[in-house]
């Protein structure tokens, strides 16, 4: 299920996904992605586990997607 907020002009959206289970996943998602998705946040207490990021456009979406399942982190509900 989508969540979208909109702050300014930034749009986040969270986003569930597989095979997060701890914080060093949480940690692998931030040091890998933040520095070009921005602040990410993991919330480790739901389940499935919740990422959110702010997204810019589509194309902006789908690639962070591409990139959560290239460090083994699959979005499984938009």
């Amino acid at each position: 299920m989508n969540k979208i907020t909109y702050e300014g002009y930034e749009m986040k959206k969270t986003y569930k996904a597989q095979n997060i289970n701890c914080i060093n996943c949480s940690n692998l998602i931030k040091g890998s992605l933040e520095d070009e998705f921005g602040e990410i946040a993991v919330n480790l207490e739901t389940e499935p586990k919740e990422v959110t990021v702010e997204i810019k456009d589509e194309k902006n979406e789908a690639h962070f997607i591409n990139e959560m399942a290239d460090i083994g982190f699959d979005i499984i509900d938009e």
